[in-house]
This record gives C-alpha cells, structure tokens and sequence, in this order.
C-alpha cells in the first residue's frame, strides 16, 4: 500500500502575538475559554499553548491559526499581522487547508502545493480564474502572488516599445480581464510613452520615457474601467 506524500515544506503561517491578545482581551476571555473555543472546532490543546503563542514562544500550525481566528471571532486575516503576501496567506486567511482549495480550484493537490511552494502558477485561463476566485483575490493580488510581476513588466514594455497589438494575448493570460479593456489601456499607455505626460507621476519627473516604470501606471488605468476577474 502507498504511503500518502507529504505535503511540501512551507514558512510558519504569518502570526501577529499582540493581535491575538488584543482580541482575545477584546473579548473578554481567558486562555481557557480560548482553549475550549479551538476544541468546538476541532482542535484540542492545553491553555498554555494560547499563552505561549500570545508571548511569540510558540506558532500555531495551520489547522491551530485557523481555529484560534474562529474562536477569537475575528478574519483570520486580523491575526496575521501583516497583509497576506502569499499564496498560502490567502488560502489560511480563507480558512482553507490544501486539499479543500486544489479540490475547487480543479487541480491535483501536488500542482497546488507546488505552486504555493515556488510562487509560481501555470495553470490555464480557467483554472487561473477558479485560483482567484477561490482565494479571494484581486488583480494586483493576483499577478503579485503567481510571480508573473516580472513577465507582465516585460510584457508591457515590449507593448509601448513597439506596436502593443500583437502582445494583447500575452498581456490577458497574464491578468485574466477581458481583452476589449486590456486593449483599451494598452492605446493609452503607448499613447502616453511617446510623449512627456504629467501622469507618470512627481515621483519621477526627470526620468525619460523608456525608464518610467510601466505596472504602476497600467494597475492605476486598468482600474479605472468596470472590470474584474471575468466568471
């Protein structure tokens, strides 16, 4: 009989000790209560084990992070302490385990482990807009956790260089919006690196047209138009 693989070696979950003490004194419970609250969920532990995460001797696993967020009444997001960066981030602040978030996304649990262990994604363009539907997650959170910041960048720099139509393609697989709306920002964009155009921004006014930086300026058109993640 097959031995059942273990999952891929991930970072401790990203875990705020004083976010945990200020909601659990928020609301007004003990280390027992707290304790007994993780065990209506699932996961049984001693109150020294709350008293140690609030102190940072200790961090919760993943089913532990989850369970406290549920106890504590709170986002799990709340307890993290900073915004999530990463794929697993925004699964754990979902409150899903692997299995549940390959499961509906229509991947096999190894091509979601990988992906939350490299931070890279191949999936296609369906699967790519299951991943961010199931996690939650914007455009920019998108591009940002998948690492195709860099390929998107290059891309965009390909489209003001020259002509930006034969890259409309390329642009779309790499933020799933619908083409039209891509196109349409794609025009200013290379309208805009052929002259000198105050929205670039204060921040770099001497620099020439070839040196701006181009995601920051197409996140900002991009979210000027109704559109999001298509379903």
């Amino acid at each position: 009989m097959r031995r059942r693989q273990s999952p891929a070696a991930l970072p401790p979950v990203p875990f705020s000790p004083a976010a945990a003490r200020a909601h659990r004194a928020g609301l007004g419970l003990t280390p027992e209560q707290v304790a007994d609250g993780m065990a209506a969920h699932g996961v049984r532990l001693l109150p020294t084990h709350v008293i140690a995460w609030e102190s940072g001797e200790l961090r919760p696993t993943e089913e532990e992070f989850i369970a406290l967020a549920r106890a504590l009444w709170c986002p799990p997001a709340q307890l993290m302490g900073t915004r999530p960066a990463r794929l697993r981030d925004h699964r754990v602040a979902r409150e899903l385990n692997q299995d549940t978030a390959a499961r509906r996304i229509g991947v096999a649990l190894r091509v979601y482990q990988q992906a939350e262990l490299t931070g890279t994604w191949d999936g296609d363009e369906e699967r790519t807009h299951a991943l961010a539907q199931v996690l939650g997650l914007r455009l920019t959170e998108l591009v940002e956790v998948t690492g195709r910041g860099a390929a998107l960048d290059q891309r965009l720099r390909r489209c003001v260089d020259g002509r930006w139509q034969p890259h409309l393609g390329a642009v779309a697989r790499l933020v799933p919006v619908h083409e039209d709306d891509l196109a349409a920002v794609l025009t200013v964009l290379h309208q805009e690196h052929q002259v000198s155009s105050p929205h670039w921004g204060a921040a770099t006014p001497t620099l020439p047209p070839r040196d701006r930086p181009l995601t920051p300026r197409f996140w900002e058109l991009l979210g000027r138009r109704p559109t999001d993640i298509p379903v």
